[in-house]
C-alpha cells in the first residue's frame, strides 16, 4: 500500500476512521482516570505487560500498534495519578522539586507519545527505477562543500564522485572551497571536476552552497559533505522518485559511518551496538516519509533546483541549515522523500568532545527553528508534519530533564524532601508498569537501531552540554555560529578528556555521597516507615551511577591503532609477484592505505616484497602498487604505494565506490535482547570506574596537576 493510498479514501471511510478514534479516545480516558487501589494497578498493568510480552515477536504492523496502545494506556495512567494524586503541598521545598520532576516527567510522556505517532506506519520506500532512454535523465550539479577539512579526507570522495554512473554530458562535479586552498585548486584540476571559492564564508556551508548556485545550472543538486563518499550507483538510486513525482523536491538517503563514533571506539560497541545516529536513519525517517516530512540532512541528498531557489536557497536564518531548508519546501506544499538505502559513507567524529560540539550545534539549531520559523504556527503543513517536527524540536531539550533525573533522587537521601507525595510501594505500582511497558514497546518497534538502555547513556552524556544553548537559543535565537564538525583527525595516544568529564565527575560525586547518605538513613531509621523510600532513592541512585560510569568510559579515548580506517570487503583479487608468480585470493578489507587478503592457497611471501594487486571494476582490471607488510598463514596485509591518479581513482571505483558495499553492512545488528543490552551497559559502566580509578592513581602519582587531559600512556 502507497502513503498516498492510506492517505486518500472515501468520505465514508474518513468518518469511519474518525469515529473509531473518537470511540478509542473516550475508551482511553475511561481506562486512564478509574480509580485503583495498588492491588488493582498492579494486575491491571501486569496483564497489559503480559499481553505485550506474548505478542512482541510475532510479525505485522497490529502487533506493533497494539503494544502502543496498552504502552500509551499504562502512560496516561501514570501521568493522570501523578498530576492529581502526588502534588500534596507538603512543605515548599517538597512542592517546588517536585514541580520539577514533573515538568522532566511530562516532557518525557509527551516525546513517548509523538514518537509513537511518528512510527505508527513507515513509508519504507523504495528506488524508482530510471527510463531506459538516458536521453531523459535530468542534469545535475554535485556539490561538495569544504572549509578546513584535510585534503586526505576530501580527496576519495572527490574520486568517488568523479565515477558515479550517470551521462558524461549531464553531471558536472564542484569542490565547494570556502578555505581557498592552492593545493585544493591544483588537485581538482587533475582530477578534472570545477573548483569554485568565494570572496567571504558569510553564512558558512549554507552561503556556500548559495553562491554556488549562482554559478550552475543543473535540473538537480547532489550534495554531499566531504567526508561523505558517494558510491558510483547514488543518482541511479535516487534520481527515479523525481521523473515519477514533479512536485518532488528532495531526495534523501542515510548517512552511514564506515569508522567509529567516540561512544563505540571508547566503549568498544563497535559493530555490536547500534550507534547513536542509526535510530534516526534506520527507522525515524521511514517514518517521518509517511508524513511527508522527511529531514534534509545537510548530506546524501538530491534537491530539485527550482524548487531550492523558490525558496531562497538552502536556509541561512540557523546552523540546522539542512533542516530548516526541508520545512521550507514542505510548506510551500513540495514533497520530500527518503530512501532507506545507503549510497555514500562517512567518518564519524573522532573525539567526544567533537561529537558534542557537533550535537550542540544541532540542538542550538532546531531550538532556533522553534524560534524563528516554528512549524506549529505558519501556513503550509498539515497536522501530522507539525508533530513530527515538534517532536524534532522537543528532542533536543532533554538537557534538563535528563539532569533532573540524574539529580531528583538525592533531594531525599540529603534532605528528606518528598518530591513524589506518595509511599514507595505506589509509586513502584504506577511508575514500573510505564517504564517497563514503554520499554518494551521501544524494544519491539526500535530492535534493531536503539538497543534498551543506550539512548539513556546517549542523554546523560550529552545533556549537560546542550541544556544551556538551547535555552540560549530560544531567548535570543541570534546568538552562537556555526562550527564545524572537525573530520579526519587521529586519536593517536589514550587519555582521559577531564575538561569534558568534568560535570559527570561532579554528578557521579555527588550521586556516591547520596547512596552513603542512604545507607546512614537506612541504618539509623531502623524500622520505621520510611524504609521503603530509603530503598526506592537509593535503587534510583545507583541506576544513575551505572549510567555516569558509561558517560566517564566515553571520555576516556581510546588511542586509534590505523591511520585509516579498515573496511570490510570480500571480492576476488590477485596478488602478482615480483617473479611472474599470480596468486588468486580474496580481498578481507580495505582502506585508502592498504588492503589485507587471503590467499586461495598459502605460501610464504617476505614482508617488504614489492608487489602488484589487481582489482577489477566492470570485468576490467587494473593493477595496484603495493608492498607486503605482513603475511600469517595466508593472510597478508600490504601497503599501497605512490599511484597515478588513474590507479588511485580505480582503487576508489572498485572499493569505496561499489553499489553494494554499505548494503550488506546497514541495519546489520541482531534484535536488541533486554539482558543483553543490560548487560552491555553495565559492563560499559564498569569500564568507566576501572578507568576512572586508573586516572585518579594516574594523577596521584603526577601530583594532581591540573590538566585538560590526562595522558593515559606516559
Amino acid at each position: 500500500m502507497t502513503a498516498a493510498s492510506r492517505r486518500s479514501g472515501s468520505p465514508l471511510s474518513t468518518l469511519a476512521t474518525w469515529a473509531l478514534w473518537l470511540l478509542g479516545g473516550l475508551l482511553l480516558v475511561f481506562v486512564v482516570a478509574v480509580p485503583m487501589d495498588v492491588t488493582r494497578q498492579l494486575v491491571f498493568s501486569g496483564v497489559l505487560f503480559a499481553v505485550a510480552l506474548a505478542v512482541r515477536k510475532r510479525g505485522g504492523r497490529v502487533v506493533i500498534l497494539t503494544m502502543m496502545g496498552m504502552s500509551l494506556a499504562v502512560s496516561c495512567r501514570y501521568i493522570w495519578w501523578r498530576t492529581t494524586q502526588t502534588m500534596g503541598v507538603g512543605s515548599a521545598v517538597d512542592f517546588i522539586l517536585g514541580l520539577g520532576l514533573l515538568g522532566a516527567e511530562l516532557y518525557a510522556f509527551v516525546i513517548l507519545v509523538l514518537g509513537y505517532f511518528q512510527v505508527l506506519w513507515p513509508l519504507d520506500r523504495k528506488p524508482v527505477p530510471l527510463p531506459a532512454d538516458q536521453a531523459l535523465w535530468p542534469s545535475v550539479d554535485v556539490f561538495i562543500p569544504t572549509y578546513n577539512e584535510p585534503l586526505s579526507v576530501v580527496r576519495t570522495t572527490v574520486l568517488a564522485a568523479s565515477v558515479i554512473d550517470w551521462p558524461a554530458g549531464k553531471i558536472t562535479i564542484h569542490l565547494l572551497d570556502d578555505g581557498r586552498r592552492d593545493a585544493f585548486r591544483d588537485f581538482c584540476a587533475e582530477v578534472g571536476i570545477n573548483y569554485v571559492t568565494r570572496t567571504n564564508n558569510a553564512h558558512a556551508k549554507a552561503g556556500n552552497i548559495n553562491a554556488a548556485l549562482k554559478k550552475c545550472s543543473g535540473e538537480y543538486v547532489a550534495i554531499f559533505d566531504c567526508d561523505h563518499i558517494p558510491t558510483r550507483s547514488f543518482l541511479q538510486v535516487a534520481m527515479g522518485w523525481f521523473l515519477r513525482d514533479t512536485g518532488l523536491a528532495l531526495v534523501q538517503m542515510p548517512h552511514y559511518f564506515f569508522s567509529p563514533d567516540p561512544f563505540e571506539r571508547n566503549l568498544g560497541t563497535h559493530g555490536k551496538v547500534p550507534n547513536e545516529g542509526e535510530l534516526f536513519y534506520g527507522l525515524l525517517q521511514d517514518g517521518n516519509d509517511q508524513w511527508n516530512a522527511t529531514f534534509f540532512c545537510g548530506s546524501c541528498a538530491v534537491i530539485k533546483r527550482s524548487a531550492l531557489e523558490e525558496v531562497g536557497g538552502v536556509a541561512v536564518e540557523t546552523v540546522t541549515e539542512d533542516a530548516h531548508t526541508a520545512l521550507k519546501l514542505q510548506r510551500r506544499g513540495y514533497r520530500t522523500a527518503y530512501l532507506a538505502v545507503p549510497q555514500a559513507a562517512g567518518l564519524a567524529t573522532e573525539s567526544l568532545s567533537g561529537h558534542v560540539a557537533q550535537r550542540i550545534r544541532w540542538a542550538r539549531g532546531m531550538a532556533q527553528i522553534a524560534r524563528i520559523d516554528n512549524p506549529l504556527l505558519g501556513r503550509g503543513l498539515r497536522l501530522s508534519q507539525r508533530l513530527c517536527y515538534l517532536n524534532a524540536m522537543l528532542h533536543f531539550f532533554y538537557g534538563l530533564p535528563r539532569i533532573i533525573y540524574l539529580t531528583a533522587p538525592l533531594a531525599y537521601l540529603f534532605f528528606g524532601a518528598h518530591v513524589i507525595q506518595a509511599s514507595a510501594l505506589m509509586i513502584l505500582a504506577y511508575a514500573l508498569p510505564h517504564i517497563l511497558q514503554a520499554n518494551l514497546t521501544n524494544l519491539r518497534v526500535q530492535s534493531r537501531f536503539r538497543h534498551l538502555l543506550w539512548n539513556e547513556v546517549y542523554e546523560t552524556t550529552l545533556a549537560w552540554y546542550i541544556f544551556r544553548p538551547t535555552l540560549v537559543a530560544l531567548l535570543n535565537p541570534k546568538l552562537g555560529k556555526f562550527n564545524v564538525t572537525p573530520k579526519g583527525g587521529l586519536v593517536a595516544r589514550s587519555y582521559f578528556d577531564a575538561q569534558i568529564a568534568k560535570p559527570y565527575l561532579f554528578l557521579l560525586l555527588l550521586n556516591l555521597a547520596g547512596a552513603v547518605a542512604g545507607v546512614l538513613r537506612l541504618i539509623y531509621v531502623g524500622g520505621s516507615g520510611e524504609q521503603q523510600t530509603i530503598w526506592f532513592n537509593l535503587a534510583w541512585t545507583l541506576y544513575n551511577m551505572v549510567l555516569l560510569g558509561a558517560t566517564i568510559a566515553t571520555a576516556s579515548e581510546t588511542r586509534q591503532v590505523r591511520s585509516a580506517h579498515r573496511v570490510p570487503l570480500d571480492v576476488p583479487v590477485t596478488l602478482y609477484l615480483p617473479d611472474g608468480s599470480v596468486l588468486p585470493s580474496r580481498s578481507l578489507n580495505f582502506s585508502t592505505g592498504g588492503m589485507a587478503i587471503r590467499l586461495a592457497q598459502p605460501q610464504p611471501i617476505e614482508p617488504g616484497l614489492a608487489v602488484q594487486i589487481g582489482l577489477s571494476h566492470r570485468g576490467v582490471e587494473q593493477t595496484l602498487p603495493a608492498v607486503v607488510r605482513q603475511d600469517r598463514d595466508g593472510q597478508v596485509s600490504v601497503q599501497f604505494t605512490a599511484m597515478s591518479m588513474e590507479q588511485e581513482r580505480w582503487l576508489v571505483a572498485s572499493t569505496f565506490a561499489r553499489a553494494d558495499i554499505w548494503l550488506s553492512q546497514w541495519g546489520r545488528h541482531d534484535r536488541d535482547a533486554f539482558w543483553r543490552s543490560m548487560g552491555q551497559v553495565l559492563a560499559a559502566s564498569a569500564r568507566g570506574f576501572g578507568r576512572l580509578g586508573g586516572h585518579i592513581a594516574l594523577s596521584a602519582r603526577q601530583g594532581f596537576r591540573p590538566a585538560r587531559a590526562l595522558d593515559l600512556e606516559s
